[in-house]
């Protein structure tokens, strides 16, 4: 059943569903479902995107990056998707910046540019300087766009539902859940307050490397449609590299530095960085732009992420497998069996050929087709960390095509891990387990009496409230045995992981010495256990 605020999208959205089907009609989409025939031919499908505006070249976007669900024709083709529109005019300008701002241009900057250095479906980017003397770029976006992307979205997700219902091969592309992330992924791409808070991160969590510059913003100047930043000087990559050919094996490696540092250090990571986006300054630094695009991983997932890494690099299908489930959202309609067996040939086809060539990127985005093809759902995370991969790489091959990309890959790889296992993460992983571990431990006897007394309380006849609570009593008791248990398992467990890492020195014998403390902390637990044991009945 439609709910009252749905239904209301749905009517308000009711002329522009007309328009896009009138669109689908002509180019033969609605034809083709009805019919035996597949989608119409991937040029028709791209053009379709176009003729249907921002929200649809977007998601035409997104789909470009599910390898898992469209052929390669087809993501081939929509990869072609372009966004660029005509300059908004400067009256427009001035008025969106007076809207959200409240100041006019003239109050606000010494000067102003009235011809856009880059214009794009969200927004446009004009230099201008402030009264102060500071070169700034500022972003501003097209109005209405709040309104137009509600109304497209509620028009896409009508379409795609009714699509499903009425043609049941589309349920393979699982439409509905990709409209649904790219709804959210769109509304954040379209909140500047949201990528200036991005730049900040990024530049502070990065500020460790010197060869990298990202602009600060100008707080004042910013608000949800506009942005005003330092304004880069360099030059695209790519331009800069016909004529500094010597020059891109070094920015490769920060290119990849920053972007692994990013992924495992701060779960944050810029996720466009083509030439349009990454910049050399005249100096010889890396410049980083356009943060409205970023992914951002939770400890777990990027734990999960590690251990998929060491698996895939190792060629261990088992564990490759688990690691990818942890990553996704739990599916008992998954095939476990014959994921395992795609797993195996996806990882047999990367080792049987020239490991110095696996491309990261390419080998995630199989695995995710192998899952996608036993039933697992691809978190968005992980599509939007595969496609980022992908067009670093492409960069990479690009601009520096003798470059070892691995060889850098796996350097970067070993610097963090060491620092996983540094004295002070480890420190800090030690304090945060004995804290969850006292949580566990004294909240488990008041929510084991809690939930025992509401069963005494119900429908269970002769069960009485007394008698629960003397089991409460001894459960409790078994739950912090069982809580320390756990904290010395987690000694044992991460001292045989330093134990057995290559990186030698003091890490072994911390390793040895977490051991020891695991083991015998068992043994005086059981002893003291069995002593307790003895005097009941």
């Amino acid at each position: 059943m439609i709910k009252e605020t749905e239904k209301i999208s749905i009517r308000k959205a009711a002329p522009r569903l007309m328009q896009i089907m009138r669109v689908l009609a002509r180019h033969k989409f609605l034809r083709s479902l009805i019919g035996k025939r597949n989608l119409p031919p991937p040029k028709e499908v791209r053009e379709t995107f176009e003729e249907l505006g921002l929200v649809f070249i977007k998601f035409g976007q997104v789909l470009a990056m599910r390898r898992d669900l469209l052929p390669a024709d087809y993501i081939k083709e929509l990869e072609l998707l372009h966004d660029d529109l005509p300059a908004m005019s400067i009256s427009v300008v001035k008025s969106t910046v007076k809207t959200e701002l409240g100041s006019l241009l003239t109050k606000l900057f010494s000067s102003f540019g009235e011809k856009p250095i880059a214009a794009a479906t969200i927004a446009q980017v004009h230099e201008a300087t402030m009264h102060d003397g500071l070169k700034v770029a500022v972003k501003v976006q097209r109005p209405g766009l709040k309104e137009i992307i509600s109304t497209d979205i509620a028009a896409l997700t009508y379409l795609v539902s009714l699509g499903e219902k009425l043609f049941p091969k589309l349920r393979a592309f699982d439409l509905p859940v990709v409209v649904k992330e790219f709804a959210i992924t769109l509304n954040r791409e379209t909140d500047f307050n949201r990528e200036a808070r991005s730049m900040m991160l990024f530049k502070k969590s990065l500020a460790n490397i010197p060869e990298l510059w990202i602009p600060d913003v100008v707080k004042e100047c910013s608000g949800r449609t506009v942005l005003t930043m330092d304004f880069s000087e360099g030059k695209r990559i790519d331009h800069y590299a016909k004529k500094h050919p010597e020059a891109m094996p070094d920015l490769m490696n920060t290119l990849i530095k920053l972007t692994l540092q990013s992924i495992f250090e701060e779960g944050s990571f810029h996720a466009d960085p083509h030439p349009g986006n990454v910049f050399v300054l005249p100096d010889g630094r890396l410049s980083l732009l356009d943060f409205g695009n970023t992914g951002e991983l939770d400890e777990a997932m990027r734990e999960s992420l590690i251990l998929l890494l060491e698996a895939v690099v190792k060629g261990d299908a088992k564990a490759a497998t688990e690691a990818y489930l942890e990553m996704a959202a739990a599916n008992e309609e998954v095939n476990h069996e014959a994921l395992l067996v795609d797993m195996k040939a996806v990882l047999y086809d990367m080792h049987s050929g020239d490991m110095e060539a696996v491309s990261i990127g390419d080998a995630f985005d199989s695995l995710m087709s192998a899952g996608t093809r036993n039933g697992v759902h691809n978190p968005p995370e992980f599509v939007l960390l595969t496609r980022t991969f992908i067009i670093l790489e492409s960069l990479i091959r690009q601009l520096a095509p003798e470059h070892n990309y691995m060889k850098s890959f796996r350097e970067e790889i070993l610097r963090l891990t060491k620092q996983h296992f540094s004295p002070h993460q480890i420190k800090d992983k030690t304090i945060k387990l004995a804290r969850e571990m006292e949580r566990l431990i004294m909240d488990a006897p008041g929510d084991t009496r809690r939930i025992l007394r509401r069963i005494a309380e119900g429908n269970l006849g002769r069960v009485q409230a007394p008698t629960l609570e003397k089991l409460a009593v001894g459960l409790s008791s078994n739950i912090k045995q069982l809580a320390g248990a756990i904290a010395l398992a987690a000694f044992v467990v991460s001292g045989t992981i330093l134990l057995f890492s290559k990186m030698g020195g003091w890490h072994h014998l911390l390793g040895v010495t977490m051991i020891i403390i695991g083991i015998l902390g068992t043994i005086i637990g059981r002893i003291g256990t069995w002593f307790r044991d003895r005097g009941k009945p």
